[in-house]
């Protein structure tokens, strides 16, 4: 049995060079053995910073790499779903970026086609759901703490007006809704562990790009509702708000809280706030050890494809709200 896994990295986007090469590096059952760019050059810059053993000036050439035993999949959204079958051709695990495509269907032929390799992992990168404050906010709801929720809050937002930019690229699969609207409808599914019966949306679309450029929306579950805004046109910002009966659940920095620094959550109870801290920890490292624990013990994942699915499936209701001007059923 392997003690690690040698990690191939699928390209030198932001958030592989950034935040999951370093993770990985750092992390307790993984290495990262290649990495590989359309651009050898763009390659070797990343393997040089990194100190990574080889690199490669094609995807394909990093697939055909017997050595390499998962891919980190962090390209741009319409390629995360033909690529990871790819992956999956060439014998590999996969973790692959969220979203997992560009629309539900895309992700049902992924499971698809993943059933043809049994003996394969794959997992959607929602890194947030693997750090403790997440972890510890599931506890306290399940457990009563607050007693019933009622109302989710949440709002993800940056600025982002580069013409070039994936982000603002339809074809790509840009947006705000598809960039990072995707976590607080993930997390609010996470919490009330079930799916929205209802959604109602407003959605403002960029004049030029084609691309939302904010999402407002309203999900109605079984027992309360959630509500969020996203947007890549006004400042950063980012917080989420769990409401129950008996209290509320506060985040300080809810979906990618600094990996050195303590993070913190406030429970509220009784008129008394309890401030709830977490030790530094990175998310992508939590996250890669646990793939990777899977893939050595063949266990099953953490976040399995159809939860994927379900979420492409609400962001595509929340789209249509908005089209038809009116609450959709899902």
């Amino acid at each position: 049995m392997k003690s690690k896994i040698k990690w191939g990295i699928l390209s030198t986007a932001a958030i592989a060079t950034e935040h999951v090469i370093p993770a990985i590096m750092n992390s307790e059952f993984g290495d990262v053995h290649a990495v590989a760019s359309r651009s050898y050059d763009k390659a070797k810059n990343a393997a040089d910073r990194f100190s990574i053993p080889k690199c490669y000036g094609s995807y394909e050439d990093l697939l055909m790499d017997e050595e390499i035993d998962a891919i980190y999949n962090p390209l741009p959204n319409h390629l995360h779903v033909p690529w990871t079958i790819k992956c999956l051709e060439a014998g590999k695990h996969v973790l692959v970026e969220k979203p997992i495509g560009l629309s539900s269907k895309e992700a049902e032929t992924l499971i698809e086609e993943s059933l043809k390799y049994p003996n394969l992992k794959i997992m959607e990168a929602f890194m947030y759901r693997h750090h403790p404050q997440w972890i510890k906010a599931k506890e306290l709801v399940e457990s009563g703490v607050i007693g019933n929720v009622k109302t989710i809050q949440s709002f993800f937002a940056y600025f982002e007006d580069n013409p070039n930019s994936i982000t603002n690229s339809k074809e790509y699969g840009g947006g705000s809704l598809m960039d990072i609207g995707c976590y607080p409808i993930s997390l609010s599914r996470f919490i009330y562990n079930s799916e929205p019966q209802k959604v109602l949306a407003n959605i403002d679309y960029h004049p030029d790009y084609g691309v939302d450029i904010s999402t407002t929306a309203i999900m109605k579950f079984k027992d309360g509702t959630s509500s969020f805004f996203s947007s890549i046109q006004v400042e950063d910002r980012q917080q989420a708000q769990i409401f129950g009966t008996k209290g509320k659940i506060e985040f300080q920095i809810p979906f990618n809280p600094i990996a050195n620094i303590q993070s913190k959550m406030y429970l509220h109870l009784n008129n008394k706030t309890e401030e709830i801290i977490f030790d530094p920890c990175d998310q992508y490292t939590i996250q890669a050890d646990l793939f990777a624990q899977a893939i050595i013990e063949d266990t099953d994942v953490p976040t399995p494809l159809e939860d994927a699915v379900a979420n492409m499936n609400v962001i595509e209701k929340i789209i249509e709200s908005d089209k038809l001007g009116k609450q959709v059923n899902l």
